[in-house]
């Protein structure tokens, strides 16, 4: 009986963490996007600039969701 309910909050507990780290990564990277495009929009010849930089950032924020999903 104590066996399946612990599996069964450790399965909770699991799930919750996963969706809040994926919902946190996905935050961050809407985050990146708004400000290169902010300023891209103020400074349009800083393009090439700002999108190498928000590339590595998306990549970085997205693999925060990798930990999550692998290690949780």
């Amino acid at each position: 009986m104590f066996r399946i309910l612990a599996e069964f909050t450790g399965n909770i507990c699991t799930s919750l963490v996963q969706t809040v780290g994926c919902f946190i990564s996905g935050l961050g990277v809407m985050m990146i996007g708004m400000r290169a495009v902010e300023a891209v929009g103020r400074n349009p010849g800083s393009a090439g600039k700002v999108l190498v930089q928000s590339i590595l950032g998306m990549a970085l924020a997205e693999a925060i969701t990798f930990y999550v999903l692998f290690l949780a």
